[in-house]
């Protein structure tokens, strides 16, 4: 009798376990492959970003504020109380292609009295594609108790809902101090970075007009290729959209979710989970091992998370002085 031809139901197990043996042989590579071009694309936003804030600069001759804030011990400017004014990123819109997003702004206005569509609209450049979309970048208000960089416990404070972003400016690194003084590296003028805290010239009604603490070019004396200008900022896997460590980016209330610090005591996060309080204030990513940065020239890099803070403190301060080797930072 001729036998039919076909797979015998052995045959057919073999092959359905070959097939699924090389699936699982390529899922870490494809898995990897897509890792990598998410990490590009981070450094691509990163650049339009840098790119952005170097246009500000040419036209307005200095680098953008990261936000607002009164001096403590110094007479309370009458528009400074709170310091919610839009933050680094709304003044970098109209050079990111947002215009129209800018222009529902009005700069003298406090971020609570901005038009909802303005302070919750969250930007795709803003955001790492290893976390999130846009459609996952918008929080709620929520008030919670807070804890000074000196350690001491601060007073509760509302934090207002609003669109959220995974990077943040350049605001230097510790050696200002951080001891709850008029100097530390939050305080208008103190920060050793390029985007950093600056007072507000105000007018008669006590509306904000110009920026006095102005960062240029010149200021970065440690020359631009060698500053940060942004980075990643470290935002914990548990606790995505929940204030403190991942609040409105376009409000100057809260510092941390606008700029970020780097150098002995504060280095790169290594642990995406690490909600520890002291984190706050650091650089991290999502990315496996790295973490990626705009100079303040506008190059991009990826930096070890395992770099040296010594180092990393020498890329933050944009004035040290200190001589250090590329190939150790990026």
């Amino acid at each position: 009798m001729k036998r039919k031809s076909g797979f015998t139901l052995i045959e057919l197990l073999v092959v359905i376990a070959i097939i699924g043996l090389l699936v699982g042989m390529l899922m870490p590579a494809v898995q990897s492959v897509r890792a990598a071009a998410r990490r590009t694309e981070c450094l691509n936003r990163l650049r339009q970003v840098g790119l952005a804030t170097m246009s500000f600069h040419e036209a307005n001759q200095a680098f953008p504020p990261a936000r607002f804030s009164a001096l403590p011990g110094s007479p309370q400017e009458p528009g400074m109380d709170p310091v919610s004014y839009a933050s680094w990123f709304v003044r970098i819109m109209p050079y990111v292609e947002e215009t129209n997003l800018y222009e529902q702004w009005d700069l003298r206005k406090t971020f609570e009295d901005q038009v909802p569509a303005a302070t919750s609209t969250p930007l795709g450049i803003f955001l790492c594609p290893e976390r999130r979309s846009a459609e996952q970048a918008v929080s709620e208000p929520v008030t919670i108790a807070t804890r000074l960089p000196c350690g001491c416990n601060g007073p509760g404070v509302t934090i207002p809902g609003g669109a959220l972003g995974d990077y943040a400016g350049n605001l230097g690194d510790l050696s200002p101090g951080a001891t709850g003084s008029a100097n530390d590296f939050y305080q208008p003028g103190k920060g050793t970075g390029v985007l950093i805290t600056s007072r507000a010239a105000v007018d008669q009604s006590g509306q904000p007009t110009r920026w006095i603490d102005r960062i240029t070019m010149a200021s970065i004396s440690d020359g631009s290729s060698n500053t940060v200008l942004a980075g990643e900022a470290h935002k914990p896997v548990d606790e995505m959209r929940q204030p403190p460590m991942d609040s409105p980016i376009y409000s100057g209330l809260e510092i941390a979710s606008i700029c970020r610090i780097g150098g002995p005591g504060v280095p790169l996060v290594r642990n995406r989970y690490d909600s520890s309080a002291s984190v706050v204030f650091q650089w991290g990513s999502w990315h496996a091992q790295t973490s990626n940065f705009v100079m303040a020239d506008g190059s991009t890099h990826s930096v070890n998370n395992f770099i040296n803070t010594a180092t990393l403190g020498r890329i933050c301060n944009r004035k040290d002085g200190e001589v250090f080797n590329q190939a150790e930072a990026f």
